[in-house]
């Protein structure tokens, strides 16, 4: 009983400390767009600056992986919780959305810093 208290603790603290880190990411990415529309930047225009850029490549990068922990806990606890799904299966589908959301994230990543779909 006691390692399923403190996996539940771990995974409390996990997205909370994501939570925290992805505040400091969202504010970023809003005060870039803003910039970008404010400066009438069009979309070929912020495609311009981001290609090739390597630091934006691991910002956004790091941005992804952050939600897809974020979210994969928040949507097992909800399994778990409200649904009352037993917890192996609820692991098993948040793991599963985690390396969805991953592979889809960093495909656009891929797309904006690189260009095109790897």
């Amino acid at each position: 009983m006691a390692s399923t208290s403190v996996k539940a603790a771990k995974r409390w603290y996990w997205q909370r400390i994501t939570a925290m880190l992805m505040a400091f990411f969202v504010l970023v990415h809003v005060a870039v767009i803003m910039y970008a529309i404010n400066g009438g930047l069009s979309a070929a225009e912020v495609l311009g600056r981001t290609r090739g850029n390597i630091l934006w490549a691991a910002y956004y990068a790091v941005f992804v992986l952050l939600a897809s922990v974020h979210a994969s806990i928040g949507i097992r606890n909800v399994l778990a919780e409200w649904l009352r799904t037993k917890d192996a299966v609820a692991s098993a589908v948040a793991n599963i959305l985690a390396l969805v959301l991953l592979a889809m994230g960093l495909k656009a990543v891929w797309a904006v810093t690189v260009g095109g779909a790897p």
